[in-house]
């Protein structure tokens, strides 16, 4: 997994305890995908072969729901006063955070050694993004950020949910088109219109902000996909239930996230993949949820 994208904590991880399942009816804020078939993968030009997106196969999938947005704030928050869960990030006592977040007066904190922009920052986790002086208030409509996959998987257990397969997020992600590099068509910005939040500028130094958003961005920010899908690509890398090679310990993230930048990292592609332990945690990895039909 390459540390530019989010890093990982290295450790396999241990399940998540079991939470009570929530009364979410009517509010779920779901997608019906009809079953069908799709093409997954892909082999064009922008690819990272060693990713393992390809080669480009047909899937059949059966009928199934999935969430028109990544999970926000205001809902995590919702099950952990249910529940009183505990996040991983809360039990480790720290993340990762980008450094171009942390304030400029920010005590000097362990960098990635491939990746010297993502900090180990102590106290940092869910409601304190950016260390224990930040808070998601004003941000409740953000996708959470710092959850494990074993954290998506407790949230998704409490709203009687699960997490995607990787082939149902890809096939909800492309929004009904065929093979075509982004949720959209095939044009990073069609008629000059920014439709997903990624970096802008000079990774990883300078941002401008072009898109409106630095960091995360609210979810429905941008237009849904065809199948009423918003920002599957950008904003968030989100988990799915696959392991990345098919039998390891890591899972597979999709989508990209608010800093990707074609100078190092086109992973903000419908195809694209990358893996980190179950445990680990970073500032711009969240999740949705599906349910079976």
């Amino acid at each position: 997994m390459r540390g530019c994208c989010s890093p990982s904590r290295g450790g396999a991880g241990q399940a998540a305890p079991p939470v009570a399942t929530g009364d979410v009816s009517g509010t779920d804020g779901m997608v019906m995908i009809s079953a069908g078939s799709f093409w997954m993968g892909s082999e064009d030009a922008f690819g990272y072969p060693e990713d393992g997106e390809g080669p480009l196969r047909e899937v059949e999938l059966g009928s199934y729901s999935i969430d028109a947005c990544a999970v926000t704030n205001l809902e995590f928050g919702r099950s952990v006063e249910d529940t009183n869960y505990v996040t991983e990030a809360e039990r480790f006592g720290w993340s990762f955070v980008f450094a171009g977040l942390l304030p400029d007066d920010f005590l000097p904190t362990q960098a990635v050694a491939r990746a010297p922009w993502w900090r180990k920052v102590e106290g940092s986790n869910w409601p304190n993004p950016e260390g224990p002086s930040s808070t998601v208030v004003g941000r409740e409509e953000h996708p959470v950020v710092h959850v494990s996959w074993n954290d998506a998987g407790a949230y998704a257990s409490w709203a009687g949910k699960r997490l995607p397969r990787e082939a149902e997020w890809e096939r909800a992600a492309r929004g009904g088109l065929e093979s075509n590099v982004y949720p959209w068509g095939n044009e990073l910005e069609p008629g000059g219109v920014h439709r997903m939040n990624v970096w802008q500028g000079s990774f990883p130094d300078s941002n401008s902000r072009a898109d409106g958003y630095v960091g995360t961005a609210p979810v429905r920010s941008f237009p849904p996909n065809g199948l009423g899908l918003y920002e599957t690509t950008g904003n968030v890398w989100e988990w799915t239930a696959d392991p990345f090679d098919g039998a390891g310990v890591s899972r597979v993230q999709k989508g990209g996230s608010y800093l990707c930048h074609h100078s190092y990292c086109r992973r903000y592609r419908v195809a694209a993949r990358q893996s980190s332990t179950p445990d680990s945690s970073t500032g711009n990895v969240g999740f949705r949820c599906a349910r079976d039909a």
